[in-house]
């Protein structure tokens, strides 16, 4: 640590300081206050020459008092009885001819922050207020502020509100901008600066005058405004029209932003906005300032939420530059893989494929993950690069294509075939825990098909004494088991081995009581340890939909211009990835006219209920017409991957086999089974059913292809609702349609009641013509056979927590969406 001096230093310093030969020479005495300052900046503790430095202000040099000044403000805190000999030549300088040294003085007086100063000080900033000189009333009008935060608990002063709220109508737009910073730290308890309509537009009228963060202040302040009319909604809209396109990142952020506050009730008009920004954005994307690039693309990404397409055209500005940081390149290519289509996909890939042999291994492996998220749509050209990148034979490159090559088989499980044949050998180059339970994992679900998989596992379990990853241990286990159902001969020597290492000798209690449950699942025989460990997998005929749905503006426009795209970016882009789909464009144009049928257009509320979920309902009029006023919102936030979906599908298909409809009426969870006449809907094209569900928060997850039997398509959506004390409620849905066709639809009894109640809690079973039938289901049998000549699409809804009547006035909607599409398809 260098040497700063001490007491001898500032010894000196006093000697000098009080020295009149030094003081009669005005620059040797200025020069010495430097070198006060100097050793202040420099960690020298000069509190001690406080009282020398007080007499120095009293000079007509204002470079000399603004040097003193600074010392007077840092250490006032520690010296407050001699801080008010200050206030004397403070109040004189606020009387002085200059301008620049009244301004001098009122800042100086205000940064003192001393409590016990504040009576001497409240009257120079009254009278700073009306001063001639602009610069005196900016800082006098910030004055007021730094006094209330020393006082906050004081009564404030109407008069000097009042004062605050006449500058805004100042000349000097400064001042303007002041007053506002001012009021809103003053009113902060109640609620900050009142925008009217006078100030409103007196504030937009002189924005241009305004710098570019005084721009960016008005815009904030102004979103708290809402126009009286439609025609002063659209003024306000043409004022702002100059600023959306302005070269100034943060003005046009924040124009923006007060568009889309504005226009939450027009989405047309917020989609027009959102277009007119794309030049400033992609300008501030090849801004200088990184910072600024990597905003740029976070806010990107934002938009691209609601408008997919909107930088389709310029997908080349996002390709990585050599030079660029790896935190700016990873969302590069985050954005990339939202803007692939059919006609860039090729030279995409080819571009993402380069990154690929990155030197930073961060990038590498975001842009094997970037190329992983395309094969949803094109896994043909992207496990072709995928298996060429297993061909390298470099640890972090294999880890990073074995890891992505399991999350694509998890979401297209037509694509295991060629995963098998390219997993042969890759164990080898496999050095991080992440790429060998990746390994292990599809070793134990694809083993049967891998002519190596029991050899590579018994490399694995030789050196399971010296491996220090847990999760590797876990993952292990739960192969080597799997493995032996299906290869028995050829693993059992191994799982015996390893079973009793980590029984007899393992440390860690996780991993020892899964052995241990496997070990005595074994001793309840084979059958038993199957149904545990071979669960139902994906049906490979099911696709997934590829793209993030195009959300609602209203879902992400209060975060715009804030620091919450780069917190969220990077976890809500992994979780995404593992199990979101990615984009692919469609064309919604079928579909424009079905929000005007749906009553309920691109907004996020929709309101729908019903007291009763109809069973065979004729048109969606009905529906609507019977359902009761009860306000219901759904969402699709926060996203549900198709992993977390399946597991709780199975989850509640297996506590309802086992618990019977009696019990389950007591559970958290409800089911409920409709059906519904719409067969042309199995027609309808996967992308126009995904859009109309959309218009109405719906996300469809899974589908199977046009004229497949049986039909089936998978969806959630989360329902919001305020209970009659005020509290808001909210519950998860997930569902399924299915249609198995009118041959086998005949053989099957369709559920439903004359008076169109939903027995919750049931599936469906056939039922012969000698069954007995009970009382309660008489009347639905009979029903059932009465519309047995008719097609009819099975809906089963799951929801947790249970709601009944939110559960049926979701099936109203769901019916609506179902019928309106039925009805364009024919």
């Amino acid at each position: 640590m260098p040497y700063l001096g001490g007491e001898d230093t500032v010894r000196e310093l006093r000697r000098a300081l009080s020295n009149p030969n030094v003081q009669s020479d005005q620059l040797r005495y200025r020069n010495t206050i430097l070198k006060v300052i100097r050793s202040m900046s420099q960690g020298v503790d000069v509190s001690g020459l406080f009282s020398e430095m007080v007499k120095a202000c009293a000079t007509v040099d204002i470079v000399q008092k603004k040097l003193v000044y600074v010392f007077l403000c840092s250490y006032a805190t520690l010296n407050p009885e001699l801080s008010l000999l200050v206030i004397n030549t403070l109040r004189k300088d606020c009387q002085d001819p200059n301008p620049m040294v009244r301004s001098l003085a009122l800042r100086n007086m205000t940064n003192l922050r001393l409590p016990s100063l504040v009576e001497y000080v409240e009257q120079p900033l009254t009278a700073g207020l009306r001063d001639r000189a602009a610069c005196v009333r900016r800082v006098a009008v910030l004055g007021w502020a730094k006094l209330h935060n020393l006082q906050p608990n004081s009564e404030i002063d109407a008069a000097v509100v009042n004062e605050l709220y006449s500058l805004l109508r100042d000349p000097d737009p400064v001042v303007m901008v002041n007053c506002l910073r001012a009021l809103e730290e003053i009113l902060k308890e109640e609620g900050g600066v009142a925008i009217n309509k006078p100030i409103t537009h007196h504030l937009l009228n002189r924005l241009k005058e305004c710098d570019v963060w005084g721009q960016c202040e008005v815009l904030r302040i102004l979103q708290r405004y809402r126009p009286q009319s439609e025609d002063e909604l659209f003024d306000i809209l043409s004022l702002l029209d100059a600023s959306l396109v302005s070269p100034h990142p943060p003005v046009m952020a924040a124009t923006l932003s007060l568009f889309l506050s504005l226009c939450s009730s027009l989405p047309a008009v917020s989609l027009a906005a959102l277009e007119r920004v794309r030049g400033p954005l992609l300008a501030a994307c090849g801004s200088v300032s990184r910072e600024m690039r990597f905003t740029a693309l976070c806010h990107i990404q934002l938009l691209l939420r609601s408008l997919p397409g909107l930088m389709g055209a310029h997908y080349k500005r996002f390709f990585c530059g050599y030079a660029e940081p790896a935190y700016i390149k990873q969302r590069k290519m985050q954005v990339l893989v939202e803007l692939v289509n059919d006609e860039n996909v090729v030279m995409l890939l080819d571009e993402l494929k380069g990154y690929c042999t990155d030197v930073n291994t961060d990038t590498a492996q975001a842009a094997i993950s970037a190329i992983g998220r395309i094969g949803r749509s094109y896994s043909d050209r992207c496990l072709e690069i995928l298996t060429g990148l297993l061909g390298l034979k470099q640890e972090h490159i294999t880890s990073a294509v074995v890891q992505t090559m399991r999350d694509l088989v998890w979401v297209c499980p037509q694509c295991s075939d060629t995963v098998c044949l390219a997993l042969e050998g890759c164990e080898e180059t496999l050095q991080d825990s992440q790429g060998r339970q990746a390994l292990l994992w599809l070793l134990a679900v694809y083993g049967e098909r891998v002519s190596s998989a029991p050899y590579t596992l018994e490399v694995f379990i030789d050196g399971v004494r010296s491996e220090a990853s847990l999760g590797v241990k876990m993952e292990l286990l739960t192969t080597a088991m799997r493995l032996f159902l299906c290869r028995p001969a050829e693993t059992q020597d191994m799982l015996g081995r390893l079973l009793h290492y980590c029984i007899e000798e393992e440390t860690d209690m996780c991993v020892r009581d899964q052995a241990l449950l496997y070990y005595r699942l074994l001793q309840c025989g084979i059958e038993e340890t199957r149904k545990v460990l071979q669960g139902r997998r994906s049906d490979p005929s099911l696709g997934v939909l590829i793209g993030r749905p195009a959300e609602p503006i209203s879902q992400w426009a209060s975060s715009f211009n804030t620091l919450e795209p780069l917190r969220q970016g990077t976890t809500e882009t992994e979780s995404a990835s593992r199990g979101s789909p990615e984009h692919v464009a469609f064309n919604p144009k079928p579909n424009t006219d079905l929000s005007d049928k749906l009553n309920c257009g691109h907004t996020e509320r929709v309101h729908s209920g019903s007291d009763s979920a109809s069973g065979c309902t004729d048109s969606s009029a009905d529906v609507l017409a019977s359902s009761a006023a009860v306000p219901l919102s759904l969402s699709l936030s926060p996203a549900l991957s198709p992993e977390e979906f399946e597991r709780l599908w199975l989850q509640r298909q297996a506590l309802h086999a086992e618990r019977g409809a009696e019990k389950e009426e007591e559970e958290e969870y409800v089911c409920l089974e409709e059906c519904i006449r719409c067969p042309a809907i199995t027609h309808c094209s996967p992308q126009s059913l995904q859009a109309a569900m959309q218009l109405v928060n719906i996300q469809t997850l899974a589908f199977t292809p046009p004229h497949t039997l049986p039909w089936r398509v998978y969806l959630y959506t989360h329902t919001q609702h305020t209970h009659s004390d005020d509290t808001p409620y909210s519950t998860l849905i997930i569902g399924e349609l299915l249609y198995i066709g009118e041959a086998h639809q005949r053989g099957v009894l369709k559920k439903g009641t004359d008076d169109g109640d939903a027995v919750e809690g049931r599936e469906e079973e056939p039922v012969t013509e000698g069954e007995e039938a009970t009382a309660d289901g008489l009347s639905s049998r009979e029903s059932a056979r009465k519309d047995g000549e008719e097609e009819g699409i099975k809906v089963t809804l799951k929801q947790q927590p249970r709601d009944d009547k939110v559960l049926k006035g979701f099936l109203s909607i769901l019916t609506t969406v179902l019928h309106t599409l039925s009805s364009e398809t024919n």
